[in-house]
């Protein structure tokens, strides 16, 4: 008994984790997962379909069943009729019982009969339910796919719209940005270095005193000039 319980207990393990197993693959597939409920559904509505011919047949017995005694019982009331009527006692005590026995009969017969068609008529709506439910979840199969095929494909675009990055390219215009202000600024740096050089210095020195010479220079020509035009008037 141990080993019976215990080989028990692995068994119901092992369904355990195939049923968590499926569980996941139906999850990864819907697919998959509508269409194990389809087939599961159509395998019952075919069950239902063989039980309830089975119990559109016996109904079918039934009402042949009292078709027959209703038949018996016509002629036995007939028999029996014609039996009083010609004064044949020993026969009309005969088919007395025959005729009870036969409206019992009848009775049951009814009786079952109505229950028979109660049953065939249930059975039949239940199939019809069923057969709607099937066609309900086909319906749903292609409604949902179709959701999840959408939801997949706006998913995977989600995620290449996060997996684009600009970072690189960023980081590529900040090594341009700062390859400029490194060249601008050994630009300026030359010019400092020129400008505190001491040739450089002296040079811009000499520069200013030959503009001031120059200077000196325009300015003692316009005075002579100046001079000269005065003397001439005055010698007029």
């Amino acid at each position: 008994m141990a080993n019976i319980s215990f080989f028990a207990r692995l068994g119901n393990l092992f369904k355990g984790f195939m049923s968590l197993f499926i569980s996941n693959i139906e999850k990864e597939h819907p697919d998959i997962a509508y269409q194990n409920a389809i087939d599961s559904m159509i395998e019952k509505y075919e069950q239902l379909k063989n039980a309830t011919a089975a119990i559109i047949r016996r109904r079918q017995d039934i009402e042949s069943r009292l078709e027959g005694v209703q038949n018996d019982y016509a002629r036995t009331s007939a028999d029996l009729d014609a039996a009083v009527a010609t004064g044949q006692d020993d026969l009309s005590l005969l088919l007395i019982p025959k005729k009870d026995e036969l409206e019992k009969a009848l009775a049951d017969l009814k009786a079952e009969l109505a229950q028979a068609s109660k049953d065939a008529t249930n059975a039949k709506n239940s199939l019809l339910e069923v057969k709607s439910e099937i066609e309900k979840l086909k319906a749903e199969k292609d409604r949902m796919l179709a959701q999840m095929a959408s939801a997949q494909a706006r998913v995977k675009i989600q995620n290449q719209l996060e997996g684009l990055s600009v970072d690189a390219e960023v980081k590529a215009l900040d090594n341009v940005r700062e390859h400029i202000k490194n060249t601008v600024a050994k630009a300026n740096l030359g010019d400092e270095l020129k400008e505190s050089d001491l040739d450089t210095r002296i040079a811009n020195l000499r520069k200013a005193g030959e503009a001031q010479t120059s200077q000196s220079k325009l300015d003692a020509l316009k005075k002579a000039y100046a001079e000269k035009q005065a003397g001439a008037q005055k010698s007029m």
